[in-house]
């Protein structure tokens, strides 16, 4: 797919602004702050695709790169996919998730997805500022788009066609950005977190996309610092992208994710 050139894209019609401080998702006591791309509605696949290499993410129609003055934890992570080859871990994880069955699926919510991601929020996030009955966050945060956005859910035959996981995913001009993963808290050894990022690489490799793009990378977070078991992943530090190399076990401290 070919990639158009950023210095024409109508880039000076956006503005960007500068949050006010709130507290920080991943690392307890810290203040963060954000800055936001606006208007939404300029923002289109291609525009996004952009922003996107620049560290940018986004949640529903909010696009943003954190942008705190004295820390800077979160670096914008992506995998350049035909240099992957998965390990041990990985290669048995793909075995045994092989008979998931993965459909696309229209961006409106539907109530077993729903019920899916309010099970995940109570199990893996209580607390962490998402309601998981308020279906009007629920599809201001997921459902939301002026993207090329796709839903896929996967289902398991062998458990009556139940959905096991729902992974949100934008199309770039360079590649595939994971948005986000909701899956059955109740089977935790069934890898189904990591199970979607794999997917996600095959799909990006089977439609020749260079990159993965994962959001971001924070080393001193456990629950984020997980980005680099895919390797090489890229980093966007200092302005260019460049190998990250992951970190000793010993070198990442516990830090409680708020």
């Amino acid at each position: 797919m070919s990639r158009p050139d950023d210095a024409d894209l109508p880039l000076s019609l956006l503005q960007f602004y500068r949050t006010a401080p709130y507290p920080c998702s991943y690392l307890a006591d810290r203040q963060a702050r954000s800055r936001v791309a606006a208007p939404p509605y300029l923002i289109d696949t291609p525009i996004y695709s952009h922003l996107v290499r620049r560290g940018f993410r986004r949640s529903g129609l909010f696009t943003y790169r954190p942008d705190c003055p004295d820390c800077h934890a979160c670096t914008p992570v992506r995998l350049p996919v035909a240099q992957f080859t998965p390990n041990r871990s990985q290669q048995r994880c793909l075995a045994g998730n092989a008979h998931l069955e993965a459909h696309e699926r229209p961006l409106i919510e539907e109530d077993e997805h729903h019920a899916l991601y309010a099970r995940y929020q109570a199990a893996r996030h209580p607390g962490g500022g998402m309601d998981p009955d308020d279906r009007e966050q629920y599809a201001d945060f997921l459902l939301r788009s002026q993207v090329d956005t796709r839903l896929i859910e996967f289902r398991d035959p062998r458990a009556g066609n139940a959905v096991r996981m729902v992974c949100l995913i934008d199309v770039l001009d360079d590649g595939l950005s994971s948005v986000y993963t909701f899956y059955d808290p109740d089977l935790p050894a069934a890898g189904l977190g990591k199970f979607g990022i794999l997917w996600q690489i095959s799909q990006c490799q089977s439609h020749r996309l260079p990159y993965l793009y994962l959001g971001y990378w924070i080393g001193a977070c456990r629950k984020m610092a997980y980005k680099t078991d895919y390797q090489p992943i890229e980093g966007l530090v200092d302005g260019r992208w460049q190998v990250l190399k992951p970190p000793a076990p010993s070198a990442i401290p516990q830090h409680r994710q708020g």
